[in-house]
């Protein structure tokens, strides 16, 4: 079924590069977060990559450099957004500034507790200019979580996936779900909604997201560009050259 529905999803796509490349301004981007072992690398491996890659704007968000530290930390997004034209795909994004800032306290609680504000406006003045915002949660269990652990601790193909880390992150869980009840609270609105996706089935989590970007693109109501040039006339020269 992703197959068969992706086939569509690329369509779609092409259909929205066509579009950017004839001057419209308009893209799509989804912003996927979730806990450690959610499936959030998977979606853009098997979703992003059913269309075609020159379509897609990709962008992962780690731990902030000290060149990104010196900025605000909506600098680093602000680069990031997808041009005209195409599909771009966070993967994390601006809320890891509300999510496990929040959750550690790494900067003072009046600081986190303004940027919800913030990314409303930054999020707003997207979708302002021409950016349908799809964001995701992907929602895995907490034994769901231990099992994928596990698994990377037992494939020596899966070891650069472990990061000890993400068993340090286990006991916070609750706050996690709190920091999550927060955005969802705070940071959902009619014109970039949160969709919370249950991902302790790989399968659907992928092709649940699928159809949230079809369902995207198909709101767009894109047409062809027309031809800006003389389509007989391109025929009668290709007909007489060499």
């Amino acid at each position: 079924m992703l197959t068969e529905r992706g086939e569509v999803l690329a369509d779609l796509q092409e259909l929205l590069f066509a579009n950017g490349r004839s001057g419209d301004h308009r893209s799509v981007l989804l912003v996927l977060q979730g806990m450690d072992t959610a499936g959030k690398g998977g979606i853009v491996r098997h979703v992003g990559g059913l269309v075609d890659p020159q379509g897609l704007s990709i962008k992962g968000f780690g731990k902030p450099t000290p060149e990104e530290l010196e900025h605000d930390f909506l600098w680093r997004i602000r680069k990031a957004v997808p041009p005209a034209g195409r599909i771009g795909i966070f993967d994390r994004s601006h809320y890891e500034d509300v999510l496990p800032v929040r959750v550690h306290n790494l900067v003072p609680q009046s600081e986190w507790e303004g940027r919800y504000a913030t990314i409303n406006e930054f999020e707003d003045d997207l979708v302002a200019t021409g950016t349908t915002i799809v964001k995701c949660a992907l929602v895995v269990s907490k034994e769901e979580q231990r099992t994928r652990l596990a698994e990377r601790l037992d494939r020596p193909d899966k070891y650069w996936k472990f990061n000890p880390a993400d068993i340090d992150e286990r006991p916070f869980w609750n706050d996690y779900l709190a920091a999550y009840h927060a955005i969802f609270d705070r940071c959902d609105s009619d014109t970039a909604p949160w969709y919370v996706v249950p991902a302790n089935k790989k399968w659907f989590s992928r092709l649940a997201i699928c159809e949230l970007l079809i369902s995207a693109l198909e709101s767009l109501d894109l047409e062809w560009p027309k031809a800006d040039f003389d389509i007989d006339a391109q025929k009668k020269r290709l007909a007489e050259s060499v």
